[in-house]
């Protein structure tokens, strides 16, 4: 093993390449390239908007790193912003001076959301075809932009994420259903703006950045069914567990007594933009450039990665162990990165996230292994529901938690991922961030 790379700075490293990660999508950054206003038209991206004076700029929106955007976009417009209404995580506020927040829950919707997207609706009840509406979207708007359709109260919509999550579906599966079980999303509130015209900045926190999936897409064509709903719950034979008013507009659906979503050809979106500003592929090439500062030799594997966490723990780690073993298809020192989003089925009632459970199960096929850290964090800086971004594991980790009493294969077959690591004082803990693009992973192999 070099020893200049030793576990220590391997862990230090792992740490550092992680908040260079977050610097590149910082998601004020990010609107300070795309949006842009001198008393002109407003540009955002290539488009250009000539805004007379009895014009309003509304400016709407949800998600984690939304109040971030709003604050960045208030700063851009100033007392030209007409009005505005977003939705953030709770602890996720920012000071903002004409858009008002509502913090709300997350990734279980709750009334105080509802009263958000209620404001939002407001905001959009009114508009002319002269008017802007700016939507700023980020990970996790799915869930803080609730609004139920008629007949299926909040409750029943949280019940059917709940069973949703609980059996590994994923984030793509999901927004499939939230669509069409929302007023606001799958299109919605491009529905609801119209005849103004309407721009999204969007962060993406989904696998290959589409927009129609981004928040749930609520200002994005759906290209869903409700035939795909009943078939995503066959799929993970959870149909019995979705609330009876909620799996009968769904039924109702298919038979074709209540409406799709808009498609394509919708007049709704005629004069609709969406613009993707950052994504898990920004956060992997800083990543990678921070490495190789460090004195790695980095590969960025994919930034689609998905699946079950612990099958993909074991291929990063079957990877690092090939290059300390052959130096193939790298030699060391080397760091390995991926990013993506990956699932859990729960087959416990421990706590935990993808994350810390990634690197628990890193950490048992590392065992007794020198020169390889295991890094998983949320950009998001919260893992699951945990105050933890993620945690971080060597080949001394196992051994270490045993001389506690605690026994990795158990912590991992209870999904008990995070009290494991807080007792070795080996959670990553980095607050919200004010970003969510998704997961970023590291095998750093000296």
């Amino acid at each position: 093993m070099n020893d200049s790379f030793s576990d220590t700075r391997r862990r230090e490293d792992g740490i550092a390449i992680f908040h260079a990660a977050l610097a590149a999508v910082d998601p004020a950054r990010l609107v300070r390239e795309y949006l842009q206003f001198e008393g002109g038209p407003v540009v955002v991206g290539p488009h250009a908007f000539s805004i007379n004076r009895s014009a309003r700029i509304i400016v709407v929106g949800a998600g984690k790193a939304t109040p971030a955007m709003a604050l960045a976009t208030e700063a851009i417009l100033g007392d030209r912003i007409h009005a505005g209404a977003i939705n953030t995580k709770y602890d996720h506020s920012l000071p903002l001076q004409r858009i008002r927040t509502t913090e709300c829950a997350h990734p279980i919707p709750d009334q105080a959301g509802v009263d958000g997207v209620r404001r939002i609706r407001q905001l959009l009840s009114d508009l002319s075809a002269e008017d802007l509406v700016i939507c700023l979207f980020s990970g996790g708007g799915s869930a803080l932009m609730p609004a139920p359709i008629d007949g299926v109260t909040l409750y029943e919509k949280g019940l059917t994420t709940s069973a949703l999550l609980a059996c590994g579906a994923t984030i793509n599966e999901i927004n499939t259903i939230r669509k069409h079980l929302s007023t606001m999303k799958g299109g919605g509130l491009a529905r609801l703006a119209a005849p103004a015209r309407v721009v999204s900045l969007m962060v993406s926190d989904v696998i290959g950045d589409p927009v129609e999936t981004i928040a749930s897409g609520p200002t994005a064509a759906d290209p869903t069914t409700f035939s795909d709903c009943l078939e995503i719950l066959q799929r993970y034979d959870i149909r019995e567990q979705i609330p009876p008013a909620a799996l009968s507009h769904l039924l109702a659906g298919v038979a074709g007594a209540q409406p799709e979503t808009p498609k394509p050809d919708a007049a709704s979106l005629f004069h609709v933009h969406n613009i993707v500003v950052g994504n898990n592929s920004l956060a992997l090439e800083a990543a990678r450039e921070e490495a190789r500062n460090r004195g790695y030799k980095p590969m960025v594997l994919s930034s689609r990665i998905a699946g079950e966490t612990r099958h993909v723990a074991g291929m990063h780690v079957a990877i690092a162990q090939e290059i300390a073993a052959t130096h193939q298809p790298l030699a060391p020192p080397a760091c390995l990165i991926s990013g993506g989003e990956t699932t859990v089925t729960l087959l416990g009632n421990g706590k935990g996230g993808r994350n810390q459970e990634f690197v628990l199960a890193g950490a048992i096929a590392l065992d007794g292994m020198d020169g390889i850290t295991c890094v998983s964090c949320g950009t998001d800086g919260t893992d699951g529901p945990t105050d933890a971004a993620g945690a971080i594991a060597d080949g001394t980790t196992v051994t270490r938690a045993a001389t506690q009493g605690l026994l990795a294969a158990d912590h991992l077959q209870r999904n008990d991922s995070y009290s494991f690591f807080k007792a070795l004082d080996d959670l990553v803990i980095s607050g919200p961030t004010g970003t969510n693009v998704m997961d970023l992973r590291l095998m750093l192999v000296s």
